[in-house]
């Protein structure tokens, strides 16, 4: 009997833009565009993220508004469309419920794993709340002991332990510094190379 598969993919930079470094180029914060591509440790690029949205009044009202404005990588909605044909897919990543819902209503509704926010009475985000610490890594080893086969796809430093827990793993248009970090990981340059990849290990 065949082994069945899943599809473990990042969501920002895999299948819609950076939420963050939209909401700094509608706020005019450059320092909001600073995401896990370019600080690996996602507690200090969080407490850095939280103090800028303290700093300049941001609520998570806004945040909202400028994320309901977001639309799917060009492509995107149909290349889920084919993988979900080919395999089951699932979205884990590190943004929050709070940020999430519009997007995946522009995807079709795909199963997402990722975490809460805390919000304060005026609205402000006061905090953030893990699931659980590298919790990509953590679903990626769960659904290999529940005996599927994991292929896993992501473009920054959060996603490197998924990547290297699953059965296959590959970096979906990552930055220059990531492969260089990273050289043993596949590259993927588009949806027709990812579409190509999970064909190719569906297979195996």
């Amino acid at each position: 009997m065949t082994q069945p598969t899943i599809l473990a993919t990042d969501l920002e930079g895999v299948l819609v833009p950076e939420i963050w470094i939209a909401v700094a180029e509608r706020a005019g914060i450059e320092r909001l565009r600073l995401t896990t591509r370019d600080i690996p440790d996602y507690d200090e690029l969080m407490r850095g993220r939280l103090a800028l949205l303290r700093e300049h009044r941001l609520t998570l009202a806004d945040i909202q508004r400028v994320i309901g404005a977001i639309d799917p990588l060009p492509g995107a909605v149909e290349a889920l469309a084919r993988l979900r044909e080919r395999v089951q897919v699932i979205i884990l990543s590190d943004t929050y419920y709070e940020f999430a819902m519009p997007l995946m209503a522009k995807l079709g509704w795909p199963t997402l794993f990722c975490h809460s926010l805390e919000v304060d009475e005026q609205g402000m985000i006061s905090n953030y709340r893990l699931r659980l610490p590298d919790s990509k890594t953590a679903a990626v080893r769960a659904l290999r002991e529940l005996r599927f086969r994991v292929l896993a796809v992501g473009d920054s430093y959060n996603d490197v332990g998924m990547l290297a827990a699953a059965d296959a793993g590959a970096l979906f248009e990552p930055p220059q510094n990531i492969v260089a970090d990273f050289p043993h990981f596949p590259v993927l340059r588009g949806y027709n190379d990812l579409l190509a990849f999970v064909e190719q290990e569906t297979q195996r």
